[in-house]
Formats: structure tokens, C-alpha cells, sequence
């Protein structure tokens, strides 16, 4: 397969992958505003949420305050955000185009009628459930298109680069959110109330909340959340299920060996591996989980290079 076909369907993943978890994100702080009753709060949560979506860097060079409405459309449709969702599934479909003769016709289908009615959406008033509209539209048009390859791909070449580009997005920004969560928690040490919904704020983030509570009723101890959400090897979002499937994806691409070429990924791939298995979230502070979320989101950063210069891809000056 051609290293072009390789870097778009890694990409297109990834960013499939990244506008559902930036959605998700905001579809739940829209909700929880409507309930909040301290508007300082409010504004300190929004801070929270541009560093989980976006780059704050990015968003003040533009703007010289954080304002909700235009921090919506900024995360959302704005053509500035290299990560709104409206570029991250632009490119996600533009990268589907470039290898339609590998993908499964309706996996097209899907992205180009979302790529067809975005440019509807944008002409509409930004009212608040308009907004929560498109952003279900957006998790939809994800999750769609993952049960289309998961229902009508070959597990072949071409699947194992998306399955890799999707986990590896999922990782990282289950760390990301983890680390802003634990952030909060360790400024807030005294009020027991908030650390409950900052903890059922992660999960909901996480889409995590049915399966943790099903392990956990009725607690939200931040130490199981944290454990359920890094260490559990049944769910999907967790840092561990997820780099044990790119360890696995990566695998089936060397069919079981590890290459010259290929060996430091696979070392790379392995001491994370090891990295998570002898972390003891029980003994641990909020700052040394902070630390820990850190060194992680590094190594994040780290493999996805080694990984595409390791097959050739075209790492992006941004996403694409």
C-alpha cells in the first residue's frame, strides 16, 4: 500500500476520532451550564474545556477574552481552529475522498451527507439546542462511520492503519481530559460536593459513565475513576484497552515480527505498555497522576512520529 493511502487513512481516523471526543466534550458542558447556579464556575469550566479541544495559545492570539459564544463557534465551525469539528471532519472527508477505491462505499456516503449538511447548518441562527443538534449530528456521523468499517472493511492493511490512528486519538485524549480533572481536583481540596461532579464530569466526557457506574455503584471515588479510566483492560476509552490495540494493530502490520526498521516503535510501544501496568494509582497524589498524565500525552506525541516515519507517512504541520 502506498505511504499517501497509509498517512490518509491514519488521518482520517484520527480525525473522525477527535471531532466525536471534542463534541461529546462540549455537548456535556452545554448541559451542565444550564444547571450551574455559580457563573464564576461557568467561566472557569469553559477555560477547562478550550484546554481539552483546542490550544488556548491559539484561541488568545485571536481573541482577547474568553467568551462562551464565540468560544462555541470557535470549537465548533470556526475556520481558524485547526481542530474545530468543522475542519476536523473536513479533513477527515477529504481524506476519504483521496482513497475512496479502499474504503467501503457508504463509509463516503456518510461523511459527504454530514459534509452536505454542515453547509446548511452554517447558514442557521447559533441558538443553544441548534448548537447541541450539530454536535449530536457530529458523534452520529463518528460513531456511523466506525460501525461501517467495522461491518464492511477486511481486516487488512488499510483497516489495521485506521485502527491505529483511532486509538491512538482516543488515548490521548483520555489522558488530556484525566489530567485536566485532576488539575481541578487538586486546586479544590475542600469541597466534597464539587469533587463528585468533576469526577462524573470525566466519565460523562469519556462516554464512560453507564459502564464505570455498573462497576462501581453507587461511588465516584476519584481513585476508581482514575483506575477505571487508565488501567481497565474491558473499556474502550481506557489509556490501557486502548495502547493494547495499537500494540495489536501495529503487530499485524509486521505479521507477528518486529523489523529493523520497525524495532524502536515496537520498544517504544512495549515500555508504555510497561509504564501503565506498574503505575499504582492507589499510591498516588494528584500530582504525581498529573505527572504520570504528562509523561503519557508525551509519549503520545512521541510514537505518533516514530510511528509515521516508520511507514513513511507524511507527519502534518497540523492535523489533517
Amino acid at each position: 500500500m502506498l505511504s499517501r493511502v497509509a498517512d490518509s487513512l491514519y488521518w482520517m481516523s484520527r480525525n473522525i476520532e477527535r471531532a466525536e471526543n471534542n463534541a461529546r466534550v462540549l455537548s456535556v458542558q452545554l448541559i451542565h451550564m444550564l444547571e450551574a447556579s455559580n457563573q464564576e464556575t461557568v467561566d472557569r469550566d469553559w477555560e477547562e474545556i478550550l484546554e481539552i479541544c483546542a490550544s488556548a495559545k491559539d484561541y488568545y492570539g485571536l481573541y482577547e477574552r474568553l467568551d462562551r459564544d464565540t468560544l462555541i463557534q470557535y470549537l465548533t465551525i470556526s475556520p481558524f481552529n485547526l481542530n474545530s469539528l468543522m475542519n476536523g471532519m473536513n479533513y477527515a472527508r477529504e481524506n476519504a475522498r483521496s482513497t475512496r477505491d479502499i474504503l467501503p462505499e457508504e463509509l463516503w456516503e456518510v461523511l459527504n451527507e454530514f459534509h452536505l449538511d454542515q453547509k446548511d447548518w452554517q447558514e442557521l441562527p447559533s441558538t443553544r439546542q441548534h448548537t447541541q443538534d450539530y454536535l449530536k449530528k457530529v458523534i452520529k456521523t463518528s460513531m456511523t462511520s466506525q460501525g461501517v468499517i467495522e461491518s464492511s472493511m477486511s481486516r487488512g492493511t488499510p483497516y489495521t492503519f485506521i485502527k491505529i490512528g483511532k486509538w491512538l486519538e482516543r488515548a490521548e485524549k483520555t489522558a488530556r481530559i484525566l489530567n485536566v480533572t485532576c488539575e481541578k481536583n487538586r486546586k479544590e481540596t475542600n469541597v466534597a460536593t464539587d469533587h463528585y461532579y468533576y469526577w462524573l464530569t470525566a466519565l460523562q466526557f469519556l462516554n464512560g459513565y453507564d459502564a464505570y457506574i455498573k462497576e462501581h455503584p453507587p461511588t465516584m471515588d476519584s481513585k476508581h475513576v482514575l483506575s477505571f479510566l487508565i488501567k481497565e483492560e474491558t473499556f474502550p476509552r481506557s489509556i490501557c484497552y486502548c495502547m493494547d490495540h495499537v500494540l495489536e494493530a501495529a503487530s499485524k502490520l509486521e505479521g507477528g515480527k518486529v523489523s529493523h526498521y520497525s524495532e524502536d516503535l515496537f520498544q517504544l510501544l512495549e515500555l508504555i505498555q510497561e509504564e501503565i501496568s506498574q503505575t499504582d494509582i492507589n499510591e498516588m497524589d494528584m500530582n504525581q497522576l498529573m505527572s504520570f498524565l504528562d509523561h503519557f500525552q508525551n509519549r503520545c506525541s512521541t510514537l505518533s512520529r516514530m510511528f509515521s516515519e516508520t511507514y513513511y507517512l507524511i507527519e502534518p504541520v497540523h492535523a489533517k
